[in-house]
C-alpha cells in the first residue's frame, strides 16, 4: 500500500511537509502545492522552497503543476528536472476553485477535452520524464468521464490520481464511487484514490469496495486528524501529546522562517480552521484563535485547548 500527501495551497508547504514527516507515519510521495507555470516566467523564492531537495531532505517530492498551455508545462517541468533533481511532474486537472477553473486551468481544463487531448500529446511526446495526473471527472457533469477515459488511456501517464467529483461539486456532497469504479475496470494504469478519507472507517469502506487499489492520497482528512495515516499504517490512535508537540514544533518553524506576527497568525489559524473538530468543546476556542491579533494571545488560547479539551475518540 502507498500514501500520498495532497497538495494543498496554503497549507501543505515545505515547513509542514517536513514536521508531519518527523511526526507521523511518512508517506510516500509528498505532492507540492502548484506552481504556475507562465511563460518565461521562474520560479519564485517560495516555489524554489519547495521544490529544493535541501528543503525537503528524506522525502519523495513531486511538484504539481498548473497550466493549460503544453509550452509552459513543458519549460517549468524541465527546469523541475535539469535544476532541482525531479523526475516526476504532476498535472493539476482536479482545482475546482473559481478563480482557476475561469480561466481554464485546473478542473476547469476538463471542459475542453479536444484542448486537453492536444496538450497531452505534446508533453508526453516531449519530455523524458514521469507525469501523473491529479484529475477529477469532469466539470458540470459525470456523464463527461467516459470522454476523459478514452482520452487518459491513450498516454503513458505514470499515475492517475482520482478525486471522483465533478468540478462544481468543489467539496460537497459524497465522491462518485460509481466513476471511480468505471476506471478500475477499464484503465491499466495505476492509479489512486482521493476523497473524503477521514477516518480509518472511511479507508477500511475504500479498500473493501475496491481491493485491487493499492494507492491513496489523503488531503482535508489529514490535516484534520495528522495522525490519520499512523492509525490505519500502524494501529496507534491519535494522542494529544504527540498533536500538541507536532503543533509546537511546526509553530516554532513558522516563527523562525516568517517575518511578523501577521504571517505566522494567518498560516496557524488556517491549520485550525481544519484540527480544531478534532477536540471536545472545541467552538469557543477555535473562534479565539480565529480573532487573535497576537502570538501570545495565540499561544494563550492554544494551551488552554490542549490542557482542558480531549481528543475526541
Amino acid at each position: 500500500m502507498k500514501d500520498y500527501m495532497a497538495p494543498m495551497e496554503g497549507v501543505t508547504n515545505f515547513v509542514y511537509r517536513r514536521t508531519y514527516h518527523r511526526f507521523y507515519h511518512p508517506m510516500d510521495k509528498y505532492f507540492t502545492p502548484f506552481i504556475s507555470a507562465k511563460p518565461k516566467k521562474n520560479l519564485s523564492f517560495q516555489e524554489i522552497c519547495e521544490v529544493s531537495p535541501e528543503r525537503n531532505e528524506g522525502m519523495y517530492v513531486v511538484p504539481q503543476i498548473l497550466t493549460c498551455n503544453a509550452d509552459d508545462f513543458i519549460r517549468t517541468a524541465q527546469l523541475l528536472k535539469d535544476d532541482y533533481g525531479h523526475q516526476e511532474v504532476n498535472l493539476n486537472l482536479g482545482c475546482p476553485s473559481g478563480t482557476v477553473t475561469a480561466k481554464g486551468k485546473g478542473a476547469g481544463f476538463l471542459a475542453e477535452p479536444q484542448k486537453l487531448d492536444q496538450f497531452l500529446d505534446q508533453i508526453f511526446s516531449k519530455l523524458d520524464m514521469k507525469i501523473s495526473i491529479k484529475t477529477r471527472i469532469g466539470t458540470h457533469y459525470e456523464e463527461d468521464w467516459e470522454y476523459l477515459l478514452a482520452i487518459y488511456e491513450k498516454y503513458p501517464i505514470h499515475e492517475l490520481i482520482i478525486h471522483p467529483r465533478i468540478q462544481t461539486d468543489m467539496y460537497r456532497g459524497v465522491p462518485r464511487l460509481g466513476a471511480y469504479e468505471k476506471a478500475v475496470n477499464r484503465l491499466k494504469m495505476p492509479l489512486c484514490y482521493n476523497g473524503n478519507l477521514f477516518s480509518a472507517a472511511d479507508y477500511k469502506r475504500i479498500t473493501e469496495r475496491f481491493p485491487d487499489t493499492c494507492c491513496f492520497m489523503y488531503g482535508r482528512g489529514l490535516i484534520t486528524n495528522p495522525g490519520l495515516v499512523t492509525e490505519i499504517r500502524e494501529g496507534i490512535r491519535p494522542n494529544k501529546k504527540t498533536v500538541r508537540e507536532f503543533h509546537d514544533c511546526l509553530f516554532e518553524e513558522y516563527r523562525e522562517l516568517l517575518s511578523g506576527e501577521r504571517n505566522v497568525l494567518f498560516r496557524m489559524k488556517e491549520l485550525w480552521s481544519y484540527m480544531a473538530v478534532n477536540f471536545t468543546n472545541y467552538e469557543k476556542y477555535a473562534k479565539k484563535i480565529k480573532k487573535s491579533q497576537h502570538l501570545s494571545e495565540y499561544s494563550s488560547v492554544v494551551s488552554s485547548l490542549f490542557a482542558e479539551q480531549d481528543l475526541i475518540d
